[in-house]
């Protein structure tokens, strides 16, 4: 029984013969087995089913073929033998010719071949997706992995920060208590100074009297009061401060100060101003209050004879100021509250 080529048997398997004649060439008509791994590597290829078109030097009557002549074997037709490349085989061939039976025998071991490398193909793309598909994931976790250090660096830095802040804050608070530590402590050391004897006759009207401080005295939301001596060159500012630190107003809450008579509201422009230019160490009695929003209320001293409109549903949080720490106290039982 004459064996089919390796072109007849991929014509005989249904294949093109342009794709045929391609296969066999470019394996170099080593068998069917390496024509048919070619085939399916190669089938998706845009020029695939163009025509196999041999070099110039390989076609029959050219100057290179007329050169060579010796080494080329005669073949029927240019494609064919470029594709085959062995004329024993052909010549083989047309001695015995297969019958029928034989030949289709020959089709149904090629196709069974050709189905066990599609299987094997199949398997060997399976392999290669899943192994893809690991890498993919792979790289999907490095980076994710990357994106989360990141994230943590910066929630780290804002940690940071936040902590630096809150102990420069702290520390700022603990500077201004020391301050009005040692500002206590200097007024506790300093003599007391005799009362002034009452004058018996009739003198001069006496001058307008500079005083060099001032008690402040503040009512909280809750009804109890602090107080403490200011120096007249000091400013707005550290009144704030002391209520801020020594009241119960909550971190971060602001508040506004207002003068009654005459009534001014202090701004931030006016935290900077020393309490002597701001007028607050005149005689009598001048009532200021923490300035809320929602509705009002009013209030009247024995002492200082004044109404103060007030804000809030609650009378809030009050700094009185006397001319001198020897002046007494308002008698804040006396205090009438009308809240409207």
């Amino acid at each position: 029984m004459a064996e089919l080529t390796t072109l007849e048997s991929l014509l005989e398997m249904g294949f093109d013969r342009n794709r045929a004649e391609k296969a066999v060439v470019n394996t170099g008509n080593q068998g069917i087995e390496q024509a048919m791994d070619w085939l399916m590597e190669h089938e998706n290829d845009p020029d695939i089913d163009e025509p196999y078109v041999p070099p110039a030097g390989n076609v029959l009557g050219g100057e290179a073929d007329s050169q060579s002549g010796e080494d080329q074997p005669p073949l029927a037709n240019t494609a064919e033998g470029a594709a085959d490349g062995d004329c024993s085989l052909i010549e083989e061939a047309l001695k015995h010719p297969m019958t029928e039976e034989e030949r289709r025998e020959q089709v149904k071991r090629l196709e069974e071949l050709m189905r066990i490398k599609q299987a094997e193909r199949r398997e060997r793309e399976r392999a290669e997706e899943v192994e893809r598909e690991k890498q993919r994931r792979r790289q999907g976790q490095e980076l994710q992995q990357i994106r989360q250090k990141i994230q943590d660096d910066d929630m780290k830095k804002i940690a940071d920060q936040r902590r630096r802040e809150k102990m420069e804050d702290k520390l700022a608070r603990q500077r201004v208590k020391d301050k009005i530590a040692r500002d206590r402590e200097e007024r506790a050391q300093k003599p007391t100074p005799p009362s002034p004897s009452s004058p018996t006759g009739q003198g001069p009207p006496p001058s307008k009297k500079e005083y060099d401080e001032s008690r402040i005295q503040v009512r909280l939301l809750d009804g109890t009061t602090i107080n403490t001596v200011f120096k007249a060159q000091e400013p707005l500012a550290a009144v704030r401060v002391y209520v801020q630190v020594n009241g119960n107003t909550p971190e971060g809450q602001d508040f506004t100060l207002l003068s009654p008579y005459p009534r001014h509201v202090y701004t931030e422009m006016d935290m900077e101003k020393p309490l002597k230019e701001l007028g607050e160490l005149q005689g009598g009695c001048a009532l200021w209050k923490v300035y809320s929003k929602s509705g009002f209320g009013a209030f009247s001293c024995a002492g200082c004879d004044q109404k103060v409109r007030t804000g809030g549903s609650a009378l809030g949080a009050y700094l009185t100021t006397t001319s001198t720490p020897e002046t007494p106290e308002p008698d804040w039982s006396r205090i009438r509250v009308a809240i409207c």
